[in-house]
């Protein structure tokens, strides 16, 4: 079955790094789009990061770019977020996604999601 699962959270202070990994299993891994998206209380999914299937190519949120990097690695089916220079507002839950287009569909698959903390 699909798995996505999600490493590499925690506690952090302001200013700190921290790298993510979403070990995917069960779906042809090279073939999907791969993103990072974060939900912090009461605010709603927002995307952090995309890697596209293609040529690899990425795009971040305004709030993210310089200080994040989305990086993949096919052989390992392994998706990578690399967070530095941390703030408080970075709070949140991480979800690892997994999208595909087919016959002008996504398909998508979800991880279960990793809490990173930032604060002193």
């Amino acid at each position: 079955q699909v798995q996505l699962v999600e490493s590499g959270g925690g506690l952090v202070q302001p200013g700190g790094s921290l790298r993510l990994s979403c070990a995917a299993s069960g779906f042809t891994f090279r073939n999907f789009d791969m993103s990072w998206y974060r939900q912090a209380p009461g605010k709603e999914r927002e995307l952090v990061a995309r890697i596209t299937s293609t040529d690899e190519s990425t795009n971040y949120a305004d709030s993210v770019k310089g200080r994040f990097t989305i990086s993949r690695d096919n052989a390992k089916t392994t998706v990578y977020l690399q967070m530095s220079s941390l703030k408080p507002e970075d709070t949140a839950v991480y979800y690892c996604n997994a999208r595909r287009l087919v016959l002008r569909q996504y398909s998508y698959y979800w991880g279960q999601g990793t809490q990173v903390t930032v604060s002193s």
